[in-house]
């Protein structure tokens, strides 16, 4: 009898299981993906606690240090592609550069902190006199992983925000990952990337449906190519990024179409439906305008090309926009500095192109102004550039009938009795915004045309974004300092710029510390374009350098650090970078490659 009621208790027991096993909803992904976020930030966490433990025992090899570190950035790169979109206050604390960032309004200046930090006090040798710090920078960790536990166990996680942010993290390995940004010292960057392409392929088979050779294949071959590729001066990226990462994030874009995610749009510089970095729409030109009223429209380009051309806007009648910026020269003068309007002497500065200044949240060599309508106002405004008066042209452009009919077309508000300033200015960077031309052979190249660009190019492409260091300012694709993969900041360098050629004095231009009083911004200049350069001469701030020759010696020397010049505050590492002459030909060659070209070319 006993035996029967035990036998029939199981019975109901395994019954219920299955009734209710077989009438419970799945968990959505989303929800799986957030699970699986705690779990590798505690791990992360955890590995942390482990290195805090290890410094504070005095028996500590240094061996153990590196290696738990090493293990600690591992675990950071599982749960990065999340960190970055979710929490980048947070990812910026834990993986932010190693240099101080001042931001606006209110010039508040931010202390670097981090694993960059941390790398810095244990590689290559551990900086015992530093204990503290690391400590410190140990806890600040910490602290962050509590935050993303927060994050991840209390805020819901949208599918649409899941693919948005798998996309980026492609984007940010491609621009940041592969080419040793965030490990100068340890370069362990295809190991890494590996471990964040791994991450996400889990992230992804969970909207796949069983689709072993789709998306999930082309993660697993990226990984493998990773794998078996780890040695960083030697690593193909042109090949990884053609053949492997541009299909991947067509293929997140693809999935996320077929499973019809809702995405919610926002005005961004990279736009959300871009599938690769080098699609013909992927940047979006009114992404810094002022508001939407300020984006282009056909009437503003053409009063503003106008306007670029006509001396009407300068104090002496003289001078144009156009007289500084000539299109033949790809919108510079091909002088070292031009001059005073109405005189001999010269100007602080380089005339720098203006093809694709849109693509750049703040502009002029010392970032003073946020937009292409600031820009034309402080240029026109300039008692030394233009000197000219907004207000005074407003006037005199209303009293001309062509220029009034144009304006009336371009800015068509009921009773229009005047011009406003603005419209001069919104017309002029309209005209501006017109200029960006993604679309040089390296472009072509991307976009799957394999006959754009020669074997030297390549070569020197993979030497720009890995031996030379050059992507770890300019970067892929825009090749300026926008900060990828968000490109909502631009960055600027201090790299000691002679104050002519042969010397050993840096240039007396402070840059960016004439603007905001902080010494580490003292001879801190814009990052600009390394597109149509070949174009551009002379070069620098105070085009001291003829020739992008003498460009790729200054560096590879190690910049003015490198060169003897006597300066504290150099961003740029001062050791050389031991490229041999063909290196150097061909890294110009792959920037001659990035000329872009206009209906006129």
């Amino acid at each position: 009898m006993k035996k029967f009621i035990f036998i029939s208790i199981l019975f109901c027991f395994i019954a219920g299981h299955l009734f209710f096993s077989c009438n419970s909803k799945p968990q959505p992904p989303e929800q799986l993906i957030a699970q699986t976020l705690l779990v590798q930030t505690d791990s992360f966490a955890g590995l942390i606690r482990q290195l805090q433990v290890a410094v504070e025992n005095h028996t500590s090899s240094q061996k153990k240090l590196q290696n738990l570190f090493l293990q600690a950035r591992l675990a950071y790169k599982r749960i990065e592609w999340a960190a970055e979109y979710f929490e980048p206050a947070a990812a910026k604390l834990t993986n932010g550069p190693p240099v101080q960032e001042v931001e606006m309004p209110g010039l508040q200046v931010i202390e670097p902190a981090g694993l960059q930090v941390i790398e810095g006090l244990i590689f290559p040798t551990y900086d015992t006199t530093r204990k503290g710090d690391l400590l410190s920078q140990l806890q600040i960790l910490q602290t962050v992983c509590e935050r993303y536990k927060i994050r991840f166990s209390k805020i819901q996680i949208l599918d649409w925000q899941v693919f948005d942010a798998l996309k980026l993290e492609i984007f940010r390995i491609m621009t940041l990952g592969i080419v040793g940004f965030d490990n100068p010292l340890t370069l362990k960057s295809m190991q890494e990337s590996a471990l964040s392409m791994e991450s996400m392929q889990n992230v992804i088979a969970k909207y796949e449906d069983g689709d072993i050779e789709g998306l999930g294949g082309k993660f697993r071959s990226a990984i493998e190519y990773l794998s078996v590729n780890p040695g960083f001066d030697s690593f193909n990226r042109m090949e990884f990024i053609t053949e492997l990462c541009n299909p991947i994030t067509i293929g997140i874009s693809d999935l996320g179409e077929r499973r019809k995610i809702q995405f919610i749009r926002y005005n961004r510089l990279l736009n959300q439906d871009a599938k690769t970095l080098f699609d013909t729409n992927a940047f979006n030109v009114n992404a810094y305008a002022p508001d939407h009223s300020s984006f282009i429209s056909e009437e503003k380009i053409i009063l503003g090309q106008k306007l670029f051309a006509d001396p009407v806007l300068s104090g002496n009648g003289k001078r144009s926009c156009q007289s500084c910026h000539q299109p033949d020269k790809a919108f510079t003068d091909g002088l070292a500095k031009n001059t005073v309007i109405g005189g001999n002497e010269l100007l602080g500065r380089n005339t720098p192109t203006l093809i694709n200044a849109a693509l750049q949240p703040a502009l002029f060599y010392d970032l003073r102004v946020n937009t292409l309508e600031d820009q034309s106002h402080s240029v026109v405004q300039s008692n030394k550039e233009m000197h000219g008066s907004m207000v005074m042209s407003g006037k005199y452009l209303w009293k001309d009938e062509q220029y009034r009919a144009m304006f009336l077309k371009a800015f068509p508000y009921e009773d229009k009795t005047r011009i406003d300033t603005f419209e001069i200015m919104n017309a002029i960077g309209s005209y501006i915004r017109s200029l960006v031309q993604l679309n040089s052979r390296f472009d072509k190249y991307m976009r799957g045309d394999k006959a754009a660009m020669n074997p030297e190019e390549i070569n020197g492409f993979n030497l720009f974004m890995g031996k030379a260091k050059c992507a770890t300012c300019h970067y892929l694709p825009l090749f300026n300092g926008t900060f990828p993969p968000r490109f909502n900041k631009i960055e600027s360098e201090v790299i000691a710029v002679p104050e002519k050629k042969g010397s050993n004095i840096v240039d007396p231009d402070l840059g960016r510390f004439e603007i905001i009083k902080v010494e580490s911004l003292r001879h801190a200049f814009k990052t600009p374009t390394v597109r149509n350069a070949a174009r551009t001469a002379p070069y620098m701030h105070n085009g001291v350098f003829g020739t992008l020759e003498e460009v790729m010696d200054f560096y590879n020397k190690g910049g003015g650090a490198g060169m003897g010049i006597k300066v504290d505050n150099q961003t740029l590492p001062a050791d050389s970078l031991n490229l041999t002459i063909k290196d150097q030909t061909d890294i110009v060659s792959f920037i001659k490659s990035l000329d872009s070209k206009f209906p006129a070319d």
